[in-house]
C-alpha cells in the first residue's frame, strides 16, 4: 500500500510537469496532443480502477464479516470527504476558469448562431415527426376498426386520405403484409427496423429521420395496429413522408457549417479536455491517497481490536481460554486484561449454569416420562385458561390428537355443539367460578357411539392472584361397568338361590293337588282345578327359565380354549335355523383357526341369531347375514339383520341386564355374549347400519402358532 501511494504521487507529479511543459510550448502540444491526452486519460483510469478496487475489496470484507472492515469504511468516508471537499471546490473553480478563458479565445456569437440554426432545424424535423406520428396513430386506429382481410385492401385509400407518400403493413415477425405508395415505381418499402418492432410490441409509436441521397431526408413512423379477432396477432403500420426540400437542404447546410466550425475549434476542445483530465488526475490522486491512508490507519487500529474479536468469537463458541495480552499500556491493553478477567468469570458461571441445566433437563425428562406413562389424563393451563401441556393419556381419553388440544384456549376445544366443546365449557366454568380452590365432578362424555364416564379434578398450581391450573381426568367407564356387572351378578346369584329352591315343591304340590282332588270334584270343579294347577305349573316353568338365565349370567363355565374352525361352527349352528329362517352366510375362505371354547361360542351364536330373529318379526322381507373376515386384531364375526336396529338411547346400556325393547325379554342375551367375548379376550362392537338394521361384530384372537 505504501508503494502504491508513492507511485501514484510520483506519477501525478510527472504528468503535471509534462502538461506544464506542453502548455508553454505550443508546438510540442500540437505534435504530442494525442499522446498527452492518452497518457493523462490512462493515468486517470488507472487511479480510478485502483480506487474502485480498494472499494470493492472493502465491500467484500464487509460482506464476509471481516473484523475492522466497517472501521475502514468509516475512515475512508472521513478521509474521502476531507480530500474531496476542498478538492472539488478547487476542481470546480479551475474548470470554470479554464473554460471561460479558452472560450474567450473564440467567437462565441458565431457558435451560438450555428447552435441556434441547428436547434431550429431539429425543432422543425421534430414537428414533422410528431405530425407524422399523429397521422400514423390515426391510420392505425382506422385500420384496427376494419377486419383483418379489409385492412390490406383499404391501406392505399387510407394513405391517400392521410396525405402520406407511402404506407406499409407488417406482421410482428417483420413479414410484409401490404404496401401502398404514391411513387408507383417503388415496389417494396425498406425492411422494418428491429427497434421499431420492439417499440411497437410495447404498444408505443416509433419514429426516425433517414437520409435519402445527398440533400434529401425522409421521416419514417411505425405504430401498432390491433385487430378485432383474438386469434390474429398484432400488426405494425409504417408510414413515410419526405422532408420538404428547402427544409432538408437548410438543415444539412447548418449541420455542415457547424461541423466545419467544430473542426476549427478542435484545439479549444483539446485544451479543455487535457486540462480537465489534468485536474481530474489531481483529484483522483488525492482521493486515492486518502483511501490508501485510510486503509493503512484502519489496519493499524484494527490489529489489537481483531485480537479481542477473535477472543469474543471464541467465547461465543464456548471457548473461554485466555486471550493473548497486547504489550501496550494504553486503553487497549487495559481492555484486553479486563476481557481476560471476564472470560474467566464466564467460564465459572457457565460451569454452574451447565450443572443447573443438567439438573433441570433431568427433572423435565423425569416429569415427561411420568406424565407419558400415567393412565390418568393430566392437562396444565395458564392463568387465561390456555392449554399448555396435554399428556398422552388425556388425549386418548378425550379421543383427540395432542396437537389439536395443546397451545390453544380451553374454550376452543372441538367444534361448535360437539361433546368436547360442551365438556371444555363446563371445565372453564368451574375454573372461573372457583379459581383459587380445588373442585371435582363427574361427567358423561359421548365419544363416537359410546358414552364415557369421566371424573374431573381441577386445582390451582400456586396461591397467586392469577395462578396456573392443573386438570386431572380419570376414565371410570370400565370401573362403573364392572361395578354394574358385579351388582347384577350378585343380584342374579341371589335370585337364582332364593327363587329356584321353592319352585320344585310348588310344582310338585300343584301336580299332587291335581291328582288327589280330581276324583272328588264334579266336572266343573275338575276344570277349575286343572286350569289353576296348569297355570301354577306353567308359571313355575317360566320362573325356572328366568332363574336359569340369571344363573348363566351370574357364573359362566370356565372357557376351555382349543383350536377351533369358526366357519365350521357357524355352518353347524346355521343348520338349526333352517326351519325358521336360514341366515345368509358370507364366510372368508382363508380364515385362520381361532382360540375358543366351542360350547361358549355356540351359545354366543345362538344368542345373536335369536336376537336377530326376534327383531325381524314385523319385517316384510327379513334377512339375517352372518359374515367372517380376517382383521388386524384377529378374526371378526358379524351378525347383521335388516330390522329396526337399536334405539339410540339404549346404546349406553346395551350390555346391562333388562336393557331390552322386547315386552317379555330379560335383556340378558347381549350381556351373556359380552361375558363370553371377555372370556376369550376379544372385543365386541354394536352399531346400526346406514341402510337400516343392527349389526353386532365380535373379534376373536387367532390361535398362536406355538399353541
Amino acid at each position: 500500500m505504501v508503494y502504491l501511494i508513492a507511485g501514484g504521487l510520483i506519477l501525478g507529479a510527472a504528468l503535471i510537469a509534462l502538461l506544464s511543459a506542453a502548455a508553454e510550448n505550443t508546438e510540442l502540444f500540437a505534435q504530442n496532443y494525442p499522446l498527452l491526452l492518452f497518457v493523462n486519460a490512462a493515468a486517470v483510469g488507472v487511479l480510478i480502477l485502483l480506487v474502485g478496487y480498494q472499494v470493492l475489496l472493502l465491500r467484500r470484507r464487509i460482506r464476509a464479516g471481516m473484523f475492522g472492515a466497517k472501521l475502514t469504511a468509516r475512515l475512508i468516508r472521513m478521509f474521502a470527504l476531507m480530500a474531496l471537499g476542498p478538492g472539488l471546490v478547487v476542481y470546480g473553480v479551475s474548470v470554470q476558469f479554464l473554460i471561460k478563458s479558452i472560450e474567450s479565445w473564440f467567437d462565441v456569437r458565431m457558435e451560438r448562431a450555428l447552435e441556434g440554426g441547428l436547434s431550429l432545424g431539429q425543432a422543425a424535423l421534430e414537428y414533422l415527426e410528431r405530425d407524422l406520428i399523429r397521422k400514423a396513430e390515426t391510420l392505425a386506429d382506422r385500420l384496427s376498426e376494419q377486419p383483418a382481410a379489409l385492412q390490406l385492401e383499404r391501406l392505399d385509400e387510407l394513405r391517400e386520405s392521410a396525405g402520406v407518400q407511402e404506407a406499409a403493413l407488417f406482421g410482428t415477425d417483420g413479414r410484409l403484409l401490404a404496401y401502398a405508395s404514391a411513387d408507383k415505381g417503388t415496389l417494396a418499402p425498406p425492411v422494418l427496423d428491429q427497434r421499431a418492432l420492439w417499440q411497437v410490441r410495447l404498444l408505443q409509436p416509433w419514429s426516425q429521420v433517414d437520409s435519402m441521397g445527398e440533400h434529401a431526408l425522409i421521416v419514417r413512423v411505425a405504430a401498432p395496429v390491433s385487430v378485432a379477432s383474438p386469434v390474429t396477432p398484432l400488426r405494425v403500420l409504417q408510414i413515410a413522408q419526405p422532408v420538404p426540400g428547402a427544409l432538408a437542404q437548410a438543415a444539412l447546410q447548418v449541420e455542415a457549417a457547424r461541423s466545419q466550425y467544430q473542426e476549427l475549434a478542435v484545439s479549444r476542445v483539446g485544451l479543455k479536455r487535457l486540462y480537465g483530465l489534468s485536474l481530474t488526475l489531481v483529484l483522483a490522486i488525492a482521493l486515492f491517497t486518502a483511501i490508501a491512508l485510510a486503509f493503512m490507519l484502519s489496519q493499524r487500529l484494527a490489529a489489537p481490536l481483531r485480537v479481542l474479536a477473535r477472543g469474543t468469537r471464541a467465547v461465543a463458541r464456548g471457548d473461554y481460554s485466555q486471550v493473548q495480552a497486547i504489550a501496550s499500556r494504553d486503553e487497549l491493553g487495559m481492555l484486553t486484561q479486563s476481557f481476560n478477567r471476564m472470560t474467566q468469570q464466564l467460564a465459572e458461571a457457565r460451569a454452574a449454569a451447565e450443572a443447573y441445566q443438567d439438573e433441570l433437563l433431568a427433572a423435565k425428562a423425569y416429569l415427561e416420562g411420568v406424565l407419558a406413562r400415567l393412565t390418568t389424563g393430566v392437562v396444565t393451563l395458564d392463568a387465561q385458561l390456555n392449554v399448555r401441556i396435554v399428556n398422552p393419556a388425556a388425549a386418548a381419553i378425550l379421543g383427540q390428537e395432542r396437537q389439536a388440544l395443546e397451545e390453544r384456549p380451553l374454550a376452543s376445544w372441538g367444534e361448535e355443539a360437539s361433546p368436547l366443546r360442551a365438556l371444555a365449557l363446563a371445565i372453564r366454568e368451574h375454573f372461573e367460578r372457583m379459581p383459587h380452590t380445588s373442585w371435582q365432578g363427574q361427567w358423561e362424555y359421548a365419544r363416537g357411539e359410546s358414552v364415557r364416564v369421566l371424573i374431573l379434578r381441577g386445582a390451582p398450581l400456586t396461591a397467586q392472584e392469577a395462578p396456573d391450573y392443573t386438570l386431572v381426568i380419570d376414565d371410570i367407564t370400565q370401573l362403573v361397568q364392572a361395578q354394574r356387572d358385579a351388582a347384577w351378578g350378585e343380584v342374579a346369584r341371589r335370585l337364582a338361590h332364593e327363587i329356584k329352591n321353592p319352585l320344585t315343591p310348588i310344582q310338585l304340590s300343584a301336580e299332587r293337588l291335581q291328582v288327589k282332588l280330581a276324583d272328588r270334584l264334579d266336572e266343573a270343579g275338575r276344570q277349575t282345578l286343572r286350569r289353576a294347577t296348569d297355570t301354577i305349573i306353567n308359571q313355575v316353568a317360566a320362573l325356572k327359565g328366568l332363574v336359569d338365565a340369571f344363573s348363566q349370567y351370574a357364573k359362566l363355565p370356565v372357557a376351555r380354549i382349543e383350536r377351533l374352525d369358526l366357519n365350521a361352527l357357524i355352518r353347524e349352528v346355521a343348520v338349526l335355523y333352517e326351519e325358521i329362517r336360514t341366515p345368509v352366510l358370507d364366510l372368508a375362505a382363508d380364515l385362520p383357526p381361532v382360540a375358543g371354547d366351542p360350547a361358549l361360542l355356540r351359545q354366543l351364536l345362538h344368542n345373536l341369531l335369536k336376537n336377530a330373529h326376534e327383531a325381524l318379526v314385523d319385517v316384510r322381507e327379513p334377512e339375517i347375514r352372518v359374515s367372517t373376515r380376517r382383521v388386524e386384531a384377529g378374526v371378526e364375526l358379524c351378525v347383521a339383520d335388516n330390522g329396526p336396529g337399536f334405539p339410540e338411547q339404549l346404546f349406553s346400556r346395551l350390555f346391562e341386564p333388562y336393557a331390552t325393547t322386547k315386552a317379555k325379554g330379560t335383556g340378558l342375551g347381549l350381556a351373556v355374549v359380552r361375558k363370553i367375548v371377555e372370556e376369550h379376550h376379544g372385543t365386541i362392537e354394536v352399531r346400526n347400519q346406514p341402510g337400516g338394521g343392527a349389526q353386532v361384530c365380535v373379534t376373536l384372537p387367532v390361535l398362536e402358532q406355538k399353541a
